[in-house]
């Protein structure tokens, strides 16, 4: 007999969230991190933000409070992913503030990890960890390279039979671009690359 999902009520400040992906579970998804009181990141998985209700339409640098299943529930083994119960989602106050030099922000920020990629990439090899920050010894480039305007045919046709059967999907405009920053660590001479997903890159506001 399968044991029922324990949630635990979780306060989390939301630093990452990409732009939307269709899904086929969920119409579309944002890939959503953050960090909790205890000074460790989580993911949330799977978030549909555009078809929450708008009292939990939550931003970047926002306190929120959520149950989240515990470790290991679902199929994701990346140590950090939790499910959530999208229903328990509430607000907690403004997004922190960026004034005095992103003063707020920086202080909780300042406290996680600080590792080179190939020093997390050998994490995720031994423990599955996801999630953390590196510091560049150089940023060597920005780039910018065309991308397909559309979605793949296997997503559009999704689009057509959610429009079908259920309720009408939201647009969601492709972007005919990818992004990546270009650096370099100081364990590694060799530069690497990392896509840039960002929501803020089709943002209008």
């Amino acid at each position: 007999m399968t044991k029922p999902t324990q949630y635990q009520p979780t306060e989390v400040l939301i630093t990452v969230m990409t732009y939307p992906h269709p899904s086929r579970g969920y119409q579309e998804l944002v890939c959503t991190a953050g960090i909790t009181r205890n000074h460790e990141w989580v993911r949330l998985y799977p978030v549909d933000y555009r078809y929450r209700s708008q009292n939990q339409q939550f931003h970047k640098y926002q306190w929120i409070n959520v149950r989240l299943a515990s470790r290991g529930a679902g199929n994701d083994n990346r140590s950090e992913s939790r499910r959530p119960d999208l229903d328990s989602i509430r607000i907690l106050g403004p997004p922190l503030s960026t004034d005095d030099d992103w003063r707020e922000r920086r202080a909780i920020i300042e406290k996680m990890p600080v590792r080179t990629l190939n020093q997390w990439k050998a994490l995720y090899d031994s423990d599955r960890i996801s999630i953390g920050i590196v510091r560049p010894a150089e940023m060597l480039d920005l780039e910018i390279e065309p991308s397909d305007p559309e979605w793949k045919p296997e997503w559009q046709a999704l689009f057509s039979q959610l429009t079908l059967f259920g309720d009408a999907p939201k647009d969601l405009a492709k972007i005919p671009f990818k992004f990546s920053y270009v650096f370099r660590c100081e364990d590694n001479d060799n530069p690497h690359r990392a896509m840039i997903e960002d929501w803020e890159l089709a943002s209008s506001t």
